[in-house]
């Protein structure tokens, strides 16, 4: 039986209240979905979402074309209906998890918020997220659906959501593990990590001195990779040695006397061996270059 009515306008639809409408669908497991701009048909509807002209959280509404908006982040980001949603469910989405919540609304709630009230200040340039969801509705050459089309678009952002939720959830589920490594490390440059666990925030909050960590790749060989000056640079704190660059095999054995080194990239920013031991090896030697 659906319980819930959710009310959002027809024709050409935008990720925030696809979105909008994924993150319900991870509320309320079946409802009646209407898609209209009659206003008598959404004053009847539980739940209006980025049409209606109101903004009021306790009585289900979640619009934000009205004069003046619905409020923004301290960043200055305004809310569009998928922000105001996920400030009323988000958490709950979450299993009440506040900080991962907190983790999608900064990597993907805010983004599509700030695109579709066009504040594209420090929003990345490149297809984004709100313009693929975009390219689910019809173009003028085809003849389908607006509904079906938005159904599609729902499907695939419920997808996307539950991703980056899990992904949220896994990045801050590892800082304990990685802050553990850095405690317990012999040498605080190199972090040996049992299981690969994602690292590098944590990292550079917590350690100005690592230079490489040391972890199993899935096929059960050992990795060491070089720490970077800050998230996401492409400069190392220390490269691995200029000579392993780009070998790989015995022309790598030869290099680093080490017979069972498998590879180094040629950036320098990542290497292997059959062995623990022997990456240990490998960042010793990368230490004393």
């Amino acid at each position: 039986m659906n319980d819930k009515t959710i009310a959002t306008h027809n024709g050409n639809f935008h990720a925030d209240d696809v979105f909008s409408v994924a993150a319900l669908k991870q509320i309320y497991p079946s409802f009646n979905l209407i898609r209209t701009r009659d206003l008598e048909l959404i004053n009847k509807a539980d739940i209006v979402i980025d049409v209606g002209g109101e903004y009021d959280a306790d009585a289900g509404r979640f619009d934000h074309h009205q004069r003046g908006g619905a409020g923004e982040r301290e960043n200055g980001i305004p809310y569009s209906s998928f922000g105001l949603i996920w400030q009323k469910y988000g958490l709950t989405i979450c299993e009440g998890n506040q900080e991962v919540a907190n983790s999608v609304d900064a990597g993907l709630v805010s983004t599509i918020d700030a695109i579709d009230c066009g504040h594209v200040e420090g929003v990345s340039k490149g297809i984004s997220l709100s313009q693929t969801i975009s390219m689910f509705n019809p173009t003028w050459q085809e003849d389908g659906n607006f509904d079906s089309c938005f159904d599609e678009a729902v499907d695939f952002a419920s997808l996307v959501l539950s991703r980056f939720i899990a992904t949220a959830n896994g990045g801050i589920s590892a800082k304990e593990i990685v802050a553990k490594a850095i405690a317990d490390a012999e040498d605080p440059r190199v972090i040996v990590l049992d299981k690969y666990t994602p690292w590098k925030r944590t990292v550079h909050a917590l350690s100005e001195v690592a230079l490489y960590m040391v972890y199993p790749s899935p096929s059960g060989q050992w990795r060491i990779q070089t720490v970077p000056v800050e998230p996401g640079s492409f400069e190392d704190r220390k490269p691995l040695p200029k000579p392993w660059a780009g070998l790989s095999d015995n022309a790598l054995k030869d290099a680093t006397g080490i017979d069972d080194a498998m590879f180094c990239h040629n950036g320098l920013f990542i290497a292997g061996a059959e062995s623990f031991a022997s990456t240990m090896k490998m960042a010793a030697m990368a230490l004393q270059e």
